[in-house]
């Protein structure tokens, strides 16, 4: 089993970042092969809604995203860490999701499988956020699961820390890496 962390914070060694190791970990523990892409060290163009996709469902940008693509083929379990950015998620996980519209076109309009297989994958959502608000991740939820739905990736779950800001914060809470392991673990066990 494959799992894919892809950690999308520009700021390494930070709050997502601690909690995606975590699960990679808790993945790691239970024989997966692990892992992760740091889209801030990629070279992503966003989408330029040129529809060169749409005849082959490939993406006419030549770019890193390519290899993301690729690993997104290869992953069984795929694992997204963002932080919540203006209520949503990065700007480097937001370039990464509009780049997947070739995939959208591969699965809409040529009705061929979005990952190139139709195997099960399944997706978790991690985030974090520095506000205490109820709606706090609505946005950010409302894209990864469109992204997960579109890539024919099950929802498997999601970590969820408000009040959660200042680099390494999430240590201080009382529990969140071990959830984070345990999510790990879960991920490829089921």
């Amino acid at each position: 089993m494959k799992v894919l962390g892809i950690a999308s914070s520009p700021r390494r060694g930070g709050n997502t970042d601690l909690l995606l190791g975590e699960v990679m970990k808790g993945a790691a523990s239970r024989g997966a092969e692990v892992k992760t892409i740091i889209l801030n060290d990629l070279k992503i163009a966003p989408c330029q809604h040129c529809d060169g996709c749409l005849e082959t469902g490939r993406c006419k940008v030549e770019d890193e995203m390519q290899m993301v693509y690729r690993e997104l083929e290869d992953a069984d379990r795929i694992v997204l860490a963002s932080p919540v950015h203006f209520m949503g998620v990065t700007a480097q996980t937001k370039a990464m999701i509009d780049r997947c519209q070739a995939l959208w076109v591969r699965k809409y309009v040529l009705k061929l499988p979005p990952l190139g297989n139709r195997r099960e994958r399944k997706g978790l959502f991690i985030s974090v956020g520095g506000r205490k608000i109820a709606n706090l991740f609505e946005s950010a939820l409302a894209t990864v699961k469109t992204l997960f739905r579109i890539l024919d990736i099950t929802y498997a779950g999601e970590l969820l820390f408000p009040g959660i800001d200042e680099k390494g914060a999430i240590a201080k809470h009382p529990d969140a890496l071990r959830q984070a392991f345990l999510a790990g673990q879960k991920l490829v066990e089921d």
